[in-house]
């Protein structure tokens, strides 16, 4: 399973902010730092130091996409004051679902490396229906695993959300994807937003 973590961040917020929240927020869901194939933000932070350092540390590409194109992508908890700081209503929800929509679509069906990866792809058009004439390409996109969560610390100068990057299958019913309308839970070392 390839998971996208979406990451908004305050200016000055350390990698050692961003990776605890990510170590939190995935031990909960049950998944490890190897399911991670990149950490997505809005293009403005891209520079900031401290996710420069966390997708270092975790050992995954830091991707960046427009305000405009994570604007246009249909999330769970969009927030005035994102939308204030960064011409979003959400950056991490939006980074993720965007991110894993792109990998999804450019990624083999066997995971990671079946054709590589590639940054930037507008996700807000995420496709939900075949795209080969032998519909080989069937429900390509990406589903929020874990809704966005403030990290704990004074001021949470951090948020995250996980999305799972898929090709041919959603989640199973089962499984334990969040979506809409599902039950917010709690995570050590973080906040929800209830």
């Amino acid at each position: 399973m390839s998971l996208v973590v979406g990451v908004g961040a305050r200016r000055g917020v350390t990698a050692r902010e961003v990776c605890d929240l990510v170590a939190a927020v995935l031990r909960e869901a049950g998944r490890g730092p190897g399911d991670v194939v990149a950490l997505a933000t809005v293009a403005a932070k891209a520079s900031e130091p401290g996710l420069v350092e966390a997708a270092a540390r975790l050992g995954v590409p830091l991707r960046a996409h427009p305000a405009d194109v994570l604007a246009r992508v249909r999330v769970p908890h969009p927030s005035d004051a994102a939308l204030a700081a960064t011409g979003t209503p959400s950056v991490a929800e939006a980074a993720a679902l965007a991110e894993a929509v792109a990998v999804a679509r450019t990624t083999g069906p066997d995971g990671p490396g079946g054709t590589g990866r590639t940054s930037g792809t507008d996700g807000a058009d995420r496709a939900d229906r075949a795209d080969g004439a032998d519909g080989a390409d069937r429900l390509t996109g990406g589903e929020l695993l874990v809704p966005k969560r403030r990290s704990a610390s004074p001021g949470a100068r951090v948020t995250c959300a996980v999305a799972v990057a898929y090709r041919g299958e959603r989640l199973p019913p089962e499984g334990s994807g969040y979506h809409r309308g599902d039950a917010v839970f709690d995570l050590p070392g973080a906040v929800s937003n209830r």
